[in-house]
């Protein structure tokens, strides 16, 4: 083998090498791209589960958060088994706290949202979130645009009515292009983009930015090693004021 050639295997080896540590440490979350554009904002935030089990909120609200969206609902029935005691130790610290519900495409906005205001009391420091997705075979064959809108526009008129501020509504890039980019006009905005900065097509300002899943804090012991981690696109004082 000539010394180039040999050179070259080598140098290829090394390459493939540096991107395979590259990849291991983003796939661990030591490395995560969208936390160096995500440094810019002041006011971050976490959004958890029960796939975060048991949460000692003193701990959690310590290290340099603001606010916490802890899931609540999820479709017309379910109710996440962590989020009475989340509720509970999250509003006992100087975090703003606000519930979400997951969004299903298989029963009314009508039933989902009195199931929300069933289980979410009143007086959060947040509004309601709800998070818009798609899940299982939606991820194939997504839902008409028409379905949506006969869920969304009753689910988002009653918990704003109830609740007295227009509900915040997380979405991931492909549901926002596709059912609220240039509609829903007056709901703020929750886009996840975990690797570049958070940009809508249409052109409308984000308020929340999820900018990254594959976070670790102190403070919970579940299933879910990572914890997932928010901006806010202004002051803490202006994200209390949402919730009216």
């Amino acid at each position: 083998m000539r010394r180039g050639t040999a050179r070259l295997i080598a140098a290829l080896a090394g390459v493939f090498a540096l991107l395979g540590i590259l990849a291991a440490l983003v796939a661990t979350g030591v490395i995560w791209p969208g936390r160096i554009f995500a440094a810019g904002y002041a006011v971050r935030g976490v959004d958890i589960s029960s796939y975060q089990g048991e949460v000692d909120w003193d701990v959690l609200s310590a290290q340099d958060i603001d606010f916490a969206y802890i899931k609540a609902t999820e479709g017309s029935s379910s109710v996440d088994s962590q989020f009475v005691s989340n509720w509970e130790g999250a509003v006992q610290t100087d975090l703003l706290v606000g519930a979400y519900h997951f969004v299903s495409f298989d029963s009314s906005g009508e039933t989902q949202a009195a199931h929300v205001i069933e289980t979410v009391p009143d007086g959060a420091t947040l509004p309601i979130a709800l998070d818009f997705e798609y899940y299982g075979d939606y991820f194939q064959h997504p839902p008409a645009r028409e379905k949506v809108d006969a869920i969304l526009v009753p689910l988002l008129e009653m918990l704003e009515e109830h609740y007295g501020a227009p509900p915040v509504i997380y979405a991931t890039p492909e549901a926002y292009d596709r059912y609220l980019s240039g509609r829903y006009a007056g709901y703020p905005i929750w886009i996840r983009s975990i690797v570049l900065p958070a940009q809508l097509e249409d052109g409308r300002d984000w308020t929340l930015w999820q900018y990254s899943n594959r976070d670790r804090l102190e403070g919970y012991d579940g299933v879910e090693h990572y914890i997932d981690m928010n901006v806010f696109n202004g002051t803490r004082e202006e994200l209390a004021a949402l919730a009216g």
